[in-house]
């Protein structure tokens, strides 16, 4: 987990259950990653919203913004166990964000490992 803090203006990492919002393991500033329940919760609800307006498939992720900082959700399958959330949050100003959400992206498999 100590690992996707260095990406860049990543503040903190939390691995959260999707369904029960256990927070598994964190790094960083947790404060910055989301509280487990509400994120898992926030996480249900947007799932549900996009099935109900005929989206397909699974959620994959997700990107909120403030005039200071990003929070971002991504959707972590893990093998005869409900799904998980990597959720990270990251300084506005300091992020890039495409760069961040592709080093999280590509990093977020390795968690299981």
């Amino acid at each position: 987990m100590d690992r996707l803090l260095d990406s860049p203006g990543v503040n903190g990492v939390a691995l959260i259950d999707a369904v029960t919002g256990l927070t598994y393991c964190t790094a960083g500033d947790i404060a910055e990653a989301g509280d487990g329940p509400e994120v898992s919760e926030f996480a249900a609800l947007i799932a549900e919203r996009l099935g109900a307006a005929g989206a397909d498939g699974e959620l994959e992720s997700v990107v909120t913004t403030s005039t200071k900082r990003h929070q971002v959700l991504f959707s972590v399958v893990r093998p005869g166990g409900d799904p998980l959330i990597l959720a990270a949050g990251l300084d506005r100003d300091r992020a890039n964000m495409a760069l961040a959400l592709r080093s999280l992206g590509d990093r977020a498999a390795e968690v299981l490992a």
